[in-house]
């Protein structure tokens, strides 16, 4: 596996390759990152992963400085998964510059749900993946991304934005990994201490059940809906929780 941290070197890596496959990460891998690196393995010549924490995502009171860095842990795991090129760029080398110029992703998708109480949020993402798409697939006949249903906003307001501007680029949806009780797997689980990672599977059952009433009630009223979310966040709430949202989508 090559790793690069310079965009000239990435171009060198893939100079021969026509179609990559790309998995964009922001490092402190688990074993759900490295399901989206197997199931991308086939779907290009070459298979390019990214390690980079964007802070144009982050708000000012949240993880940019603690998000834990953890390149070479990060890499032997993506050697043992297959990948070919792992593009691991300084902050000077994907931003030389301030970013000034960034990608506005349409409001209706981004200002709503995880958008609406992290204003900013889906603006930072959108620009850092278009700088990592031209990075890895400029000059490229087509390519494949791979991105993960767990974060399922996110890959809707990318696949739009793909497809506004006439990317040659598929992206493709990896499922939702989860452990052994039903939580969903995450780099900030590492976070929680043992009792709170216990009590965190309570948020995969609220979902789920939520889910199942809603589909038993699949020609209920609107504001029947809504009383389904709002029961369901009460729930949380009695249990010290202070969820932000917790919503029926139709896909």
């Amino acid at each position: 596996m090559h790793i690069v941290h310079t965009l000239p070197d990435l171009r060198a890596a893939l100079a021969a390759h026509n179609q990559p496959a790309f998995v964009p990460t922001m490092g402190n891998l688990h074993d759900g990152h490295l399901a989206l690196v197997r199931q991308a393995r086939p779907l290009g010549d070459v298979l390019v992963a990214s390690i980079f924490v964007n802070r144009l995502q982050f708000l000012p009171h949240e993880d940019f400085d603690s998000y834990p860095r953890t390149l070479e842990a990060d890499a032997a795991k993506l050697r043992a998964a297959g990948c070919d090129v792992l593009f691991a760029p300084r902050e000077s080398d994907l931003y030389p510059e301030p970013q000034t110029f960034k990608v506005q992703p349409d409001p209706l998708l981004a200002d709503i749900l995880e958008g609406q109480f992290r204003p900013g949020f889906f603006t930072g993402v959108c620009t850092v993946v278009m700088k990592l798409f031209c990075a890895v697939f400029a000059g490229k006949a087509q390519g494949t991304a791979v991105f993960g249903q767990k974060d399922y906003q996110q890959l809707m307001v990318l696949r739009r934005m793909a497809q506004q501007f006439a990317l040659p680029i598929e992206l493709v949806a990896g499922p939702t990994q989860r452990a052994d009780d039903g939580l969903a797997l995450s780099s900030r689980n590492g976070y929680l201490s043992e009792t709170e990672r216990q009590e965190a599977v309570q948020l995969s059952l609220a979902l789920r059940a939520l889910a199942r009433e809603a589909v038993a009630a699949a020609h209920a009223l609107p504001g029947q809906v809504a009383a389904l979310e709002q029961r369901a966040r009460e729930a949380l709430a009695a249990r010290g929780w202070q969820p932000d949202y917790l919503t029926v989508r139709r896909r």
